[in-house]
C-alpha cells in the first residue's frame, strides 16, 4: 500500500525517504548525492515527514541546509505533510523538530548553549565575512593607512592577510612577506 504523500516522488526519492523501512533504529546511514534542481529539498522534506510519521521522534532529529529560504521550505513542507497524514495529532509532532535550520545558525545555537562549558562568553558575536572586511576597514581608516602617499591594501586583502596568519598561525611578516611593507614602511615589524 502506498501512502498518498508519497505519490509525487520519483522513484530514487521515494528509495530515500523509506530508506530503513519500519526498522528506523536499525536503518543504516543513507548519504545521498544531487545537483541542483533534482528535488534535494522535496526529499529532505518528505524523509523527516515520513520518519515523523512512523514514530520516530522529531526532538532526536536535526534538520540542516545551508540558506534560510531552504531551511524554512523545509520545515513548512514538514508540517505540511505531517499535517496531511497525522491531522490534528501532527502540529505538536512537527512544532517538536526544533533543531531546524542552516547549518550556521544551529552551529551558533549550539556554541552560545555550550559557551561557558567551552571558556567563551555567552554573549558572544559572530560576523561574517562582510562584517569583518567592515571592521577590517575601520582600523584601516583608523590607522590612517586609508589616505596615504602610497596604496595601502584594501579592506577584502587586509582581511585575507589576517585570515591567512591566524589560519596558517604564523607571524604577520612571514605571511605578509613584503606584501604590507612594500605600501607602509615599517608596518611588518609594528604589527607583525
Amino acid at each position: 500500500m502506498t501512502a498518498a504523500y508519497l505519490a509525487n516522488l520519483n522513484t530514487e526519492q521515494r528509495r530515500a525517504v523509506e530508506h530503513g523501512g519500519s526498522a528506523l533504529d536499525g536503518a543504516l546511514p543513507l548519504l545521498i548525492i544531487a545537483g541542483a534542481g533534482s528535488g534535494k529539498t522535496n526529499t529532505l522534506a518528505n524523509r523527516v515527514a515520513h520518519l515523523i510519521v512512523s514514530g520516530a521522534d522529531p526532538r532526536r532529529m536535526m534538520l540542516l541546509t545551508f540558506s534560510r529560504r531552504a531551511a524554512g521550505e523545509m520545515q513548512r513542507r514538514v508540517e505540511r505533510i505531517t499535517a496531511e497524514v497525522l491531522g490534528a495529532k501532527a502540529g505538536p509532532m512537527a512544532h517538536a523538530l526544533n533543531w531546524s535550520g542552516t547549518f550556521h545558525a544551529i552551529g551558533a545555537r549550539l556554541l552560545r548553549e555550550y559557551a561557558l562549558d567551552i571558556g567563551l562568553s555567552n554573549t558572544f558575536t559572530i560576523h561574517d565575512r562582510e562584517d569583518s572586511a567592515d571592521l577590517m576597514n575601520l582600523v584601516r581608516h583608523d590607522l590612517g593607512f586609508s589616505k596615504t602617499d602610497k596604496r595601502f591594501p584594501m579592506k577584502g586583502t587586509c582581511l585575507s592577510i589576517y585570515s591567512r596568519v591566524v589560519n596558517a598561525e604564523a607571524p604577520l611578516g612571514d605571511v605578509a612577506q613584503g606584501v604590507v611593507y612594500e605600501f607602509v614602511p615599517g608596518s611588518v615589524n609594528r604589527y607583525g
